[in-house]
């Protein structure tokens, strides 16, 4: 059993909890990640650590209830455990120790690009931090990656708040200005809903700048047994949970990702109409 010794609901469905793990605490690098279940009978979950603490043995986990397990992982107060937990599991994000970084967060997956600023920050890289959500009360964690960011970008696509439009747009910008003069980027991590992380692919393509994105979305088992996250990556297939999560975007098959993505949406969407029925008074 693990406890939660802290919760804090960050916007709309989006909450961070802080759990009890002290051996991951210690281990823990950027971009890797843990499995979970809330309880005996639940489905596991592979969730990105967000941050962790060693002194108090704590890991943070930021997490948006699309789904009957997250949402029932959300309902949970500080003080109740959950069932059982495993990790670090993946591989641990590639830091550079100088150059440019761009960081490009979209929507949820600013929870996953925060760990990786930080632990650039701690480097000599110049960081580019560029944040995206639909609108101004889906941004998370803007003031912490702010602090330790180089220069600092938001997007909207309403634009309520920061620059109206697309991450993608204030990344092309920048690349612009690297050609005519301004800083070079010498490399892009973006980590947000498939279709962002495909387009800003598609941006730095021309550029010829490397791109890291994060495929945890798709993972299932967490372990490379169950074979639910396997993807094609330059031509070869790799299991997203044991080879990544991170990988080279422009080697990507995007299109088959975005169908096996769509496997268990029916059964994802049943269980979900499931638990909110059952837990309605």
């Amino acid at each position: 059993m693990n406890r939660i010794v802290g919760r804090t609901e960050l916007g709309p469905d989006v909450v961070q909890i802080e759990l009890e793990a002290p051996d991951i605490s210690r281990r823990r690098k950027p971009g890797q990640f843990i499995i979970l279940r809330v309880d005996e009978t639940g489905e596991r979950i592979p969730l990105t650590i967000a941050g962790s603490d060693a002194s108090r043995g704590t890991i943070s986990l930021i997490v948006q209830g699309v789904g009957k397990s997250t949402k029932q992982l959300n309902a949970l107060p500080a003080g109740s455990t959950i069932s059982d937990l495993v990790g670090p599991l993946g591989r641990a994000t590639e830091i550079p120790a100088h150059g440019t970084v761009a960081c490009i967060g979209g929507g949820i997956g600013t929870a996953v690009i925060y760990p990786i600023v930080k632990a650039l920050h701690e480097t000599e890289t110049h960081v580019i931090a560029i944040l995206g959500a639909r609108n101004k009360g889906l941004l998370i964690l803007e003031e912490q990656i702010r602090a330790l960011a180089d220069e600092f970008y938001v997007t909207t696509d309403d634009g309520s708040h920061g620059r109206k439009g697309f991450v993608s747009d204030q990344l092309h910008d920048c690349l612009k200005a690297g050609q005519n003069g301004g800083r070079k980027i010498d490399e892009v991590i973006a980590i947000g809903p498939l279709p962002m992380m495909k387009v800003v692919c598609q941006v730095t393509k021309p550029f010829a700048v490397r791109t890291v994105i994060s495929l945890n979305s798709i993972m299932v088992d967490g372990t490379g047994m169950c074979g639910g996250c396997r993807v094609t990556v330059g031509g070869d297939m790799k299991y997203v949970c044991v080879d990544g999560p991170e990988f080279d975007g422009h080697k990507v098959d995007f299109d088959e990702l975005s169908q096996r993505l769509r496997t268990y949406r029916e059964d994802e969407q049943r269980a979900l109409k499931l638990y909110v029925e059952g837990s309605r008074p």
